[in-house]
Formats: C-alpha cells, sequence, structure tokens
C-alpha cells in the first residue's frame, strides 16, 4: 500500500525553525516528484515547495522564498522541509505529496490537484 506519512510538526516561536519529514512506504520518493503544501483555517491548500524526480530542480513560493528548504534523502526514503525564520502566518497543516508525472516543481506547487498521493498533514503552529 503505498503511504505517505508526515512528522515534525509542532508549536514553535517566531523566529524559530522546524523540520518536516515526509517518509513513504511502499514506493520509492525518488521516481516521484514530490510538493509540501499547506492549508490555514478557512484558507485554501497552497503549495509551498517541491522538487522534481529527474533533476532535482526546486521551487518556492514567494512567501517561503530564502526561510525553506526542501531536500531528499534517498537512503531514508524521505523528503525534508526544513523551515527557518518562521512566521505566525506560517501557521497550517503542512501536507506533503507525490506525483508520478515528470511535471516541473513550479507546475506541481501551483496545481495541487495534480498530486497523485497525500499524507494526511502535520500541524505547525507559529505562536509566541
Amino acid at each position: 500500500q503505498l503511504q505517505l506519512v508526515e512528522s515534525g510538526g509542532g508549536l514553535v516561536q517566531p523566529g524559530g525553525s522546524l523540520t518536516l519529514a515526509c517518509a513513504a512506504s511502499g514506493f520509492t520518493l525518488d521516481y516521484y516528484g514530490i510538493g509540501w503544501f499547506r492549508q490555514a483555517p478557512g484558507e485554501e491548500r497552497e503549495g509551498v515547495s517541491c522538487i522534481s524526480s529527474s533533476d532535482g530542480s526546486t521551487y518556492y513560493s514567494e512567501f517561503v522564498k530564502g526561510r525553506f528548504t526542501i531536500s531528499r534523502d534517498s537512503a531514508e526514503n524521505t523528503v525534508y522541509l526544513q523551515m527557518n525564520s518562521l512566521k505566525p502566518e506560517d501557521t497550517a497543516v503542512y501536507y506533503c505529496a507525490a506525483i508520478i508525472s515528470r511535471v516541473t516543481p513550479k507546475a506541481m506547487c501551483i496545481t495541487p490537484r495534480g498530486m497523485d498521493y497525500w499524507g494526511k498533514g502535520t500541524l505547525v503552529t507559529v505562536s509566541s
């Protein structure tokens, strides 16, 4: 059974850091484009950062560029999202998703509905 499981969420003060992990079971993440998305209460799900399966190219939304970093660990079959300089507006449920089709990272991030598999999410709360 194909499954994605997010972890690493929690409560952090503004300016702090968190690292989210997206672990896969039942399939190899290296063959999939991976995206991190988030959804705040009352808001639509939005792309945060995405990474391609082919050349490792990445995309970051304008809201997180320079603060977040997406990376793969093939040995662990896991994709990470390092989040630094967190702001209260980063508060949301963060989801990872996978797509088998070879699309650009930007295309993944701006079209969440195109992703094939989704995790259940992990809550990130940025508050003092």
